[in-house]
């Protein structure tokens, strides 16, 4: 007869390495806050915490996976779902997010940052799912990425950064904007095209540290 499964407490079951994946998801979620707040409000301010907060949740993804490795007795069981969940919040929804508050907000626009967003889910899924069999037979470890990772999206957030300090937000915008049919592009939308597209590239294998 099946014993039934014991519920998994979440609490317990973090480990040190959760806890800086717990920060990374943080991170990203309130620079989305704030760059709503900075629509409603116009405060700039707003708008360079979002951008602080973004490279502060690199650094805990990056910090993370350097724990659990120094920590191999302490394995989570939610840590590898949990720290692509957290990736999909600061380096998918939130580049996206930032780029619709700069002022990527035409119709085809929307479009490209949905496919951005859509890319960076499936990247993080397939990896999951794929994960055993990308593994060294001996040492365990996944020795490459297929597909460029999703952090890599800081990228596009350093770039978009540098708009905003030269002023060029909304009309702006370096490229201008076009009309195609029914619907507005920037041009510099398609960057988030060009990185979602190479995201889910199964020929493009990047050695994993």
């Amino acid at each position: 007869m099946n014993q039934p499964r014991r519920p998994i407490s979440m609490l317990r079951s973090y480990s040190p390495a959760d806890a800086l994946t717990i920060g990374n998801a943080a991170c990203g979620t309130i620079a989305i806050f704030l760059c709503l707040d900075f629509l409603a409000s116009g405060d700039r301010s707003r708008l360079w915490t979002a951008f602080v907060l973004l490279p502060l949740a690199l650094i805990f993804d990056v910090f993370d996976g350097v724990v659990a490795r120094m920590d191999r007795s302490r394995q989570s069981a939610l840590g590898a779902d949990l720290d692509s969940l957290a990736d999909v919040i600061s380096f998918g929804v939130a580049p996206a997010v930032l780029g619709f508050t700069l002022g990527l907000r035409g119709g085809w626009d929307m479009l490209v940052l949905t496919y951005f967003v859509v890319c960076g889910v499936s990247r993080l899924a397939r990896f999951n799912a794929t994960a055993a069999a990308l593994a060294d037979v001996q040492t365990g470890k996944v020795t490459h990425f297929e597909g460029l990772p999703i952090p890599t999206s800081i990228a596009i957030v350093a770039l978009l950064g540098v708009a905003v300090l030269q002023g060029r937000i909304d009309e702006q915008l370096w490229l201008g904007v076009l009309q195609l049919g029914p619907a507005l592009l920037h041009p510099l939308v398609l960057l988030y095209a060009a990185s979602g597209s190479a995201m889910i590239s199964a020929t493009l294998r990047i050695p994993k540290p």
